[in-house]
């Protein structure tokens, strides 16, 4: 059974006025959600609050006595992209807590799958400090409750348009967590380059490739096939997040790149397939970034119709792109520069292109 969160706390974390994170795309994918049936389609995750202990496993103490003397009841900024209300403490606590109440119940087998829409999003949060409209690592918090609660080896995989700099950069030492990110590069917040491999206790596990403005569909699937895929075959985790930002949607007014609703997808099936292969189906999609509205709502519904198609059929692999001029062979040049990256370490050491 597929588990889901939605919640009107998360509706109350308050924008400024003209601030693109704003409580509409909950109610987007909300809406989006409940007209595609997942009232009959899953059961609903209730909410609560990260403990104070489960926040401690990815922030430092100072970041959280900040945040808790700063937040709670108020309004203003803790940097120029990233706001607060009076009740954004408590969607932030929801967002974390509820999708690590998520992730244990796929763990213990309660759930088979989850979808969270939570707000804020949490993976530019950082263990000492939130930016990029995010407070709370939300994902990291939950693949961190998922470890201390039994999960040997846990694989988060970011497709949001943006570097997730705050995930990496709380596993960047952990050799249990496998980062994989798929992102426009340079673009925000600058980094995710293939020289990022991971710590010295590490080393692999942090797997970038940064695509040029205007890949689509094709460039994507050819970056989960030559590489997400391959490393999380080696990998092989017992639970696989899924930080899903959809302003790589074709028309995102943020940011430059094509994917369609059919790629997202796509890329949700090959996830999937991981996970029903190595995982025991176990994969948990928490809501990221994403501002166009339409492409909030199309891109959720087609990630939930694929989590419950009940079976997959036989996938084909997407071919490299050619080397030319284009942003195809620019995306060529970007899988090639991570796979010599990654050569001689971690899951996708000395692995040939496929």
């Amino acid at each position: 059974m597929l588990g889901y969160v939605l919640d009107e706390i998360f509706v109350q974390h308050r924008a400024p006025s003209g601030h693109p994170e704003r409580p509409a795309r909950a109610e987007a994918v909300r809406d989006a959600l409940l007209k595609a049936g997942i009232v009959e389609r899953g059961t609903q995750v209730p909410i609560r609050e990260a403990t104070d202990e489960e926040l401690a496993r990815v922030h430092s103490g100072g970041y959280l006595d900040d945040l808790v003397r700063t937040i709670p009841g108020k309004t203003g900024w803790i940097d120029a992209d990233t706001y607060y209300s009076p009740r954004s403490w408590e969607a932030a606590r929801a967002a974390a807590g509820a999708t690590s109440r998520l992730a244990l119940d796929v763990m213990r087998g309660e759930l088979s799958q989850g979808i969270a829409v939570v707000r804020p999003p949490g993976h530019h949060a950082e263990r000492d400090r939130g930016m990029g409209f995010c407070l709370l690592n939300n994902v990291a918090v939950a693949a961190a409750a998922a470890r201390a609660h039994g999960a040997t080896r846990v694989a988060i995989v970011v497709w949001d348009v943006d570097h997730g700099n705050g995930t990496q950069d709380i596993f960047w030492d952990d050799p249990s967590v496998l980062y994989l990110s798929i992102h426009q590069y340079p673009y925000y917040p600058g980094t995710g380059a293939p020289s990022e491999i991971g710590g010295p206790n590490a080393l692999g596990t942090t797997v970038n490739v940064g695509l040029p403005s205007g890949s689509g569909d094709a460039e994507y699937l050819a970056v989960f096939d030559h590489v997400i895929v391959p490393a999380l075959e080696s990998f092989a985790p017992d639970l696989i997040f899924v930080s899903a930002g959809f302003d790589a949607f074709q028309h995102d007014p943020l940011a430059g790149m094509r994917v369609t609703f059919a790629g997202f997808a796509a890329m949700a099936a090959r996830l999937r397939s991981v996970a029903d292969r190595l995982a025991g189906g176990r994969i948990v999609v928490v809501l990221e970034g994403g501002y166009d509205l339409d492409g909030l709502a199309g891109g959720m519904t087609n990630v939930l119709a694929v989590l419950k198609r009940p079976a997959l059929e036989p996938i084909a692999l997407t071919p490299l792109p050619a080397f030319t001029g284009s942003v195809a062979g620019l995306a060529r040049a970007a899988i090639d520069a991570t796979l010599a990256a990654h050569h001689a370490h971690g899951p996708l050491a000395a692995k040939p292109t496929r």
